[in-house]
């Protein structure tokens, strides 16, 4: 692998190591800042003003001038950011693969070049000399580092169908492992920008591809605003105390969380057509996508009757911009997923989960989500 990074590198390479040294050095502040506490979703990126600003510092313009939101070292951030893209694109690594490689050096390094951290952490991703990583010398490369982190995660099977965080995980084992997904949105907007930069790079559409050559619809686990957690255990089948609907919700999105509301603590029956949840035919009963299809029937919304199927309804959307009334699905691929919800708001989802368990209201922390759909 690294022989053929080191060919390729020539081309996507060679001018970023000539841009400066700050790349192959720690900053002169060499001190670990990746272990703070994990605080939620930078949302709202306005990805045209990253490509804009990023574009200029790559083109010689003074870091000292710009501003890239969420990065307070741009000078030094956007070349290390360079290198782990460009890494990636020699060795024909997808797009979300080098999302999840800038996600991850967001969180362990800030996107610097550390020569300490925990332990004997050293580098962009903080690799340990100890664990196998390379070497000190090595590691302090950014180009072997990428490379590394990229062989890693490669070796993960089914990395392309995980959320951002828990392939990120699956290759660092932080004791932070929810941490990555703060940075996603960042890292998305990055990408595109240091891409466009490569003549070639990335698909003609834009679009990600899976290992079966399929379009990605994969998201990340980076919750919208809130992820639930704030209400605590909430026992099945019941509403948490203080939850109410969103005043800023769509009138039909309101009136199907309402209806599904009605069905909490009605026991889920596989097939069942959620016609009369509380009735005495089981198969009057809601399994999740029926619940999904009845309570946006009783909003004047025609659904499909399958998860296979309604995974295609409305249109995508991001998980890190879910508003009331979204499906979400989770289980299986992004392509076929094997289950689905409803986002409520207040990072709350109403489910029919499986057999013997009722319908029921679930934290969105607790979901790994594929795909997102808005049918509005």
């Amino acid at each position: 692998m690294k022989g053929l990074a080191a060919g390729i590198g020539v081309v996507f390479l060679s001018p970023i190591l000539i841009a400066g040294t700050g790349m192959m050095l720690a900053s002169s502040a060499d001190a670990v800042q990746s272990s703070g506490s994990f605080s939620g979703c930078l949302t709202g990126i306005d990805s045209n003003k990253v490509a804009e600003q990023v574009t200029k510092i790559l083109d010689g313009a003074s870091g000292k001038d710009m501003h890239v939101e969420g990065l307070d070292l741009p000078a030094e951030q956007v070349p290390n950011a360079q290198t782990i893209v460009a890494t990636g694109l020699s060795l024909n690594v997808p797009k979300k693969g080098q999302i999840i490689a800038l996600a991850t050096a967001m969180q362990e390094s800030r996107l610097r070049n550390l020569g300490s951290g925990d332990r004997d952490s050293l580098g962009l991703f903080q690799q340990r000399p100890s664990q196998g990583w390379g070497s000190a010398q090595q590691i302090r490369d950014p180009v072997y580092a990428s490379e590394q982190f990229y062989k890693h995660l490669l070796k993960v099977d089914g990395w392309q169908q995980m959320t951002v965080t828990q392939a990120a995980q699956a290759v660092q084992k932080s004791g932070l492992p929810d941490a990555y997904a703060q940075w996603e949105s960042l890292a998305t907007a990055l990408q595109s920008a240091i891409a466009k930069t490569f003549p070639g790079a990335g698909d003609a559409d834009g679009k990600d591809t899976t290992q079966d050559g399929k379009p990605s619809t994969s998201t990340t686990g980076c919750a919208p605003g809130q992820d639930g957690s704030g209400f605590g255990r909430i026992p099945e089948g019941s509403v948490p105390q203080g939850y109410s609907i969103p005043k800023d919700a769509d009138p039909k999105a309101r009136k199907a969380i309402e209806w599904a509301m009605h069905q909490l603590d009605t026991l889920y029956q596989w097939g069942g057509s959620c016609t009369n949840a509380h009735g005495p035919d089981p198969m009057g009963r809601c399994d999740c996508s029926s619940l999904m299809q009845q309570a946006y029937a009783h909003a004047g919304i025609t659904l499909t009757r399958t998860t296979y199927t309604q995974v295609g309804e409305g249109k995508a959307v991001s998980p890190a911009h879910l508003k009331p009334g979204d499906l979400i699905f989770s289980r299986g691929t992004a392509a076929r997923p094997e289950h689905v919800g409803m986002y409520m708001g207040e990072g709350l989802v109403i489910e029919a989960p499986r057999t013997t368990k009722p319908v029921r209201i679930s934290p969105i922390k607790d979901w790994d989500i594929l795909a997102a759909r808005r049918v509005l």
